[in-house]
């Protein structure tokens, strides 16, 4: 039997496509994580969460004969989770503002220049508490670009936003953490803890 991260995705949904469904628990092994944490920011209720993301777990199953596999699946996965949380947002008439507001050329800035700036591990409980205080759109784009390490197109595929969109909400999301964390002196805390 092969240690559980040399299987990549494909194998896993191949032999899930072939009746071994049991094999579907090591994906939510894999993206239950994630998906919790991407969920947590958007409905900022954990409870809410957890519902959602079985919710689309469920989804995600039901969906796989369908997945094409030239794509990747975490990026297809995310898709679901992301759009299983506005579908209950908008169900239970709860707000979410996302900027439609575009701007030409847009450079992501070097927010990694930050003295002692490191990917932030998920673990980080003082990053999280800085990135509750950004309005959701902000930290969900944050996490999904820094802790899930997906790409400007990915993000854009996930939450349907153009990837221009995507460039100036992280453009102005990291300024913004950046403030907080500088003006807050929050440095130590969030990138050493």
């Amino acid at each position: 039997m092969y240690a559980m991260k040399s299987i990549t995705d494909l194998q896993i949904i191949d032999s899930v496509l072939k009746g071994n469904t049991n094999d579907y628990a090591m994906l939510i092994t894999r993206y239950k994580h994630k998906g919790f944490t991407l969920l947590n920011r958007l409905l900022r209720n954990r409870e809410d969460a957890e519902e959602v993301l079985q919710d689309a777990f469920l989804k995600a199953f039901n969906a796989l004969p369908y997945f094409r596999k030239d794509s990747k699946f975490s990026t297809w996965f995310y898709r679901i989770v992301y759009n299983a949380g506005i579908s209950f947002i908008a169900k239970n008439k709860k707000m979410i503002t996302w900027d439609n507001e575009s701007i030409e050329n847009v450079e992501i800035a070097d927010f990694e220049s930050l003295p002692g700036f490191s990917k932030p591990e998920t673990g980080n409980v003082a990053l999280y508490k800085v990135l509750d205080m950004l309005p959701v759109r902000n930290s969900v784009i944050l996490i999904l670009f820094y802790v899930d390490g997906l790409s400007v197109p990915e993000i854009a595929g996930v939450t349907g936003l153009t990837e221009q969109n995507v460039k100036v909400i992280l453009h102005r999301s990291r300024h913004i953490l950046k403030k907080m964390i500088m003006g807050n002196k929050l440095l130590k805390e969030v990138f050493y803890e």
